[in-house]
């Protein structure tokens, strides 16, 4: 089946796959190899059928996802497009989860792995061995629905060039990432549910973020990896100042890509999340799983019927602790 054929309808969402897994499905990738359409998806060759330009100083204005009743049924896939690209733009969320499970409820166990002695001691035949507790427990995890709403008329943005209507849109996923990190840092500070306990307080030795303490923090966080240090950015800018920061490999690092590496390693990262002079500190590699039902959620029927008077845009996720001794809260003293 040719895309310039393909009926779009509305029923292509709310499925359980996304509109361009719909589209893909009817009109695969793969068909195109060695065409002039070969690396455009299907909802990007949808773009191209009806000559709709998302970006560049031709882009099209909105109106244009509405000349036709099957190209109006592309604008809420173009909404959750922009929403997306802008929170994955500002989100340091994958820089601090092991892992993202998309699930299909809001009930959700998780594994969740607890040892009294992380050492594998040397045994004689015969002996026991420590026990590492690994278990799926029946536990509910917080599932929190975020998001906005944009209020605005088909008539207000119905002339709006398309590449600064995005603008707005990648704000919004902007918004959202800010909110995830600051439902991710709670989960490990105040634990994921009542019955799980909160993560271990660490208080330095030293009365401010020395290099000296960090040190001492990235050696007392054994057998873990100190991979990453979330705090204030008052408290990150605070780090940086150290003399220690002025080695030039660690500068150019940060000027050259934006992330911010201490000299051992240590990714470090900030957030409105935390205040004042506490951090948290984690092994990325098993402290946290997000996890999210679904992708962000557009009220798609009303916006193809051109009812634009609120756009909602929501998203429901989680965060669970995997191994809870794999992160900590951390202080200064007084």
């Amino acid at each position: 089946m040719s895309f310039d054929n393909i009926r779009l309808e509305k029923g292509m969402y709310g499925t359980g796959k996304s509109f361009t897994q719909n589209l893909e499905s009817l009109d695969p990738s793969e068909n195109y190899i060695g065409t002039s359409y070969e690396g455009l998806d299907a909802y990007q060759r949808q773009l191209k059928r009806f000559d709709i330009k998302p970006y560049g100083p031709d882009s099209s204005v909105v109106g244009k996802f509405f000349q036709s009743s099957d190209a109006a049924v592309l604008f809420p896939e173009y909404i959750t497009r922009a929403v997306k690209y802008g929170l994955d733009e500002s989100s340091q969320i994958k820089d601090i989860v092991a892992g993202i499970t998309e699930i299909d409820s809001m009930n959700y166990k998780t594994m969740l792995l607890k040892m009294d002695d992380p050492s594998l001691d040397g045994f004689v035949e015969g002996g026991i061995l420590n026990e590492a507790k690994f278990s799926i427990e029946d536990r509910t995890i917080k599932l929190k629905r975020r998001g906005k709403i944009i209020n605005s008329s088909y008539d207000v943005i119905r002339f709006q060039k398309l590449d600064i209507f995005s603008v707005v849109l990648k704000k919004i996923g902007s918004y959202l990432a800010q909110t995830l990190m600051c439902d991710a840092v709670d989960a490990i500070i105040s634990g994921d549910v009542t019955s799980n306990t909160a993560a271990t307080e660490y208080t330095l030795t030293d009365s401010k973020y020395s290099y000296s303490a960090l040190v001492d923090l990235w050696s007392g966080f054994m057998p873990y990896q100190l991979t990453t240090l979330i705090g204030s950015p008052e408290t990150i800018g605070e780090i940086l100042k150290q003399p220690e920061f002025l080695d030039p490999a660690a500068g150019l690092n940060f000027h050259g890509t934006g992330k911010i590496i201490a000299p051992f390693g240590t990714q470090l990262i900030r957030t409105f999340a935390l205040n004042g002079t506490a951090t948290v500190a984690l092994d990325k590699s098993c402290a946290l799983e997000m996890v999210k039902v679904g992708d962000i959620e557009i009220n798609y029927g009303r916006l193809i019927d051109r009812q634009i008077d609120q756009i909602a845009v929501t998203a429901v996720t989680g965060f669970a602790q995997m191994v809870p001794e794999a992160a900590f809260s951390v202080d200064v003293r007084g």
